[in-house]
């Protein structure tokens, strides 16, 4: 070969080195900008992930923040309406009382009405009841066979007491009258309840039981003492009084109005049923420090003389049979005021 050959070969060589390597520096090239465009959307798609977790962690610290913000304004509502509970006015609490005396008026008279539709079917047997030798208390003294000293004759089953009527619009307002009574001892549960609801706020926590229980027990022993008015007090003392003669030939006829019938009819049942208020009233006095065991046992006696005056008064009859069916119960309401009050607290140094 000819060097000049060999020259032109050789140029061509080179020639085809340079193109390999413009190529591979091309392919290079394009290898680099493919990692650098994989590396920018890694890059982006970082970005973009990073932001949304940033989004979501704000929007959450946001709601975070909201819900503690509302939870903390409930709090407040909630603060402001235990301390308007608590911090509630004179005038908050006179218009809570006339709520009070509202629904009680509106249950009182919706009991009116009912006792009003319902008297001429309680009146006969009911309260005109003590009238005749039917009613139970004169069967049962009637039973027992022998005359009792100081009582009347039970045993006449030809008793009967006719109850007459002089003025005009007697009977009606005797209707009306004894309506309200009637629906006044009905009203009575349902009184002391909304009393109980209008204190109960102000009392503490221990003393909200033992004036539930002060309640109940009122309660009760109002119906008690009614009940021993009805069945006891009254019949014995409206035979008394009706058998009583002054005359010794008869020649006083009793007529018995139904006004005069009446009014010593509700006197003697709910005189009973204040009356058997005494324990309770005993016991919350002992609860205000104002009494003490020691104090009712020391005056016994005299309370004994006391309670002899109240039960001649309830009972106008002279005769001591009488006159002791009213004063037992009320001794043994004495008795229990003691067993209910507390014992004298000793002096604190």
């Amino acid at each position: 070969m000819t060097p000049t050959e060999e020259k032109n070969t050789d140029i061509v060589e080179a020639g085809d080195n340079a193109s390999v390597q413009e190529r591979h520096d091309t392919v290079a090239g394009m290898d680099n900008e493919v990692a650098e465009k994989s590396s920018v959307g890694k890059d982006g798609g970082d970005g973009r992930d990073h932001g949304r977790n940033n989004d979501e962690a704000e929007g959450k610290s946001g709601y975070d923040a909201g819900a503690e913000k509302r939870t903390a304004g409930d709090d407040d509502d909630e603060e402001e309406v235990n301390e308007a509970e608590v911090e509630m006015s004179f005038w908050g609490h006179l218009e809570a009382l006339r709520w009070v005396l509202v629904r009680v008026a509106v249950v009182l008279a919706v009991l009116v009405v009912a006792a009003f539709i319902a008297m001429p079917y309680v009146f006969d047997s009911f309260i005109l009841g003590p009238t005749t030798s039917d009613f139970f208390l004169y069967r049962f003294f009637a039973s027992l066979g022998t005359r009792i000293p100081f009582l009347p004759d039970f045993g006449d089953q030809d008793f009967s007491v006719s109850i007459i009527n002089i003025n005009v619009a007697s009977q009606f307002m005797t209707h009306i009258s004894t309506s309200f009574w009637l629906a006044l001892v009905l009203v009575f549960p349902y009184l002391i309840y909304e009393i109980w609801k209008f204190i109960r706020p102000a009392l503490f926590p221990k003393e909200v039981s033992s004036m539930r229980t002060a309640f109940v027990m009122g309660t009760g022993m109002f119906y008690l003492g009614c009940a021993v008015g009805y069945c006891i007090v009254f019949p014995f003392t409206f035979r008394f009084l009706v058998e009583y003669q002054i005359s010794a030939s008869d020649l006083v006829v009793n007529q018995i109005n139904l006004n005069s019938y009446i009014g010593i009819f509700i006197m003697m049942i709910f005189v009973m049923g204040v009356v058997f208020e005494l324990p309770l009233l005993a016991w919350i006095l002992s609860k205000l420090g104002l009494i003490h065991k020691d104090m009712l046992r020391k005056f016994r006696k005299y309370a004994v003389v006391a309670l002899l005056v109240l039960a001649a008064v309830i009972t106008p009859t002279g005769d001591p049979f009488t006159l002791s069916l009213v004063f037992i119960p009320l001794y043994l309401l004495y008795e229990l005021s003691i067993a209910l009050v507390a014992q004298k607290q000793p002096d604190e140094d």
